[in-house]
């Protein structure tokens, strides 16, 4: 889910406040003071929402980028892990090769050289050590990806407030040109579903 936050803001915030500062210039055409008090409400509450939404936007863009970041370094850690497994089975291999040169020689009725022995010993500490290199690669892996996942989730959480964010301060923008107070209502509701979930994110 890929939201453009930063964009969607920038429009919400310049259009109500356009329309805003057209109600404040022909205010004089409207002389009833309840509308009036509506109209500063109004901005205040629009200003707020604006506010929230550009820190959820900012909140949103941090956590996605450092999700990616992790997820990339886990990729990196997969492919050591990768890697380390390679050379244990290539260790493996070749111990295998010296055995099977040992029982050579013992089918011949031969005792065979102490080099294989200590060589298939040797390749034995190698794999093991090797092993516990590649465990601890997965490890770090396993736990790089699941604080990415985390951050991604947070980030919808964010996203998701953005785009709530979007509509409220619409609503606020509809309610300063129609006055009717219930969709400025509607507008705070929105705000405060908006706010909780970010909120909520926030605290994850």
């Amino acid at each position: 889910l890929t939201i453009d936050v930063l964009g969607f803001t920038g429009v919400a915030v310049v259009l109500p406040a356009a329309m805003l500062l057209y109600d404040l210039v022909f205010r004089v055409r409207r002389p009833f003071p309840r509308r009036k008090v509506l109209s500063g409400y109004l901005a205040v509450t629009t200003a707020l929402l604006a506010t929230l939404a550009a820190f959820a936007a900012l909140l949103a863009g941090a956590t996605v980028n450092e999700a990616l970041a992790l997820k990339t370094e886990a990729a990196r850690l997969q492919s050591e892990a990768a890697d380390q497994w390679a050379y244990y089975q290539a260790k493996g291999i070749k111990a295998a090769v010296q055995e099977a040169s040992r029982a050579a020689w013992f089918a011949i009725g031969k005792e065979p050289p102490a080099n294989f022995e200590a060589a298939v010993k040797r390749y034995a500490v190698e794999q093991e050590e090797i092993q516990k290199a590649a465990r601890e690669r997965e490890h770090e892996r396993d736990a790089k990806s699941a604080e990415a996942d985390h951050l991604f989730h947070r980030h919808h959480g964010f996203a998701i407030s953005v785009a709530i964010f979007q509509v409220a301060i619409t609503l606020g923008a509809v309610a300063a040109l129609t006055r009717i107070r219930w969709i400025w209502i509607g507008s705070l509701v929105l705000g405060l579903a908006g706010a909780g979930l970010l909120l909520s994110a926030w605290l994850r």
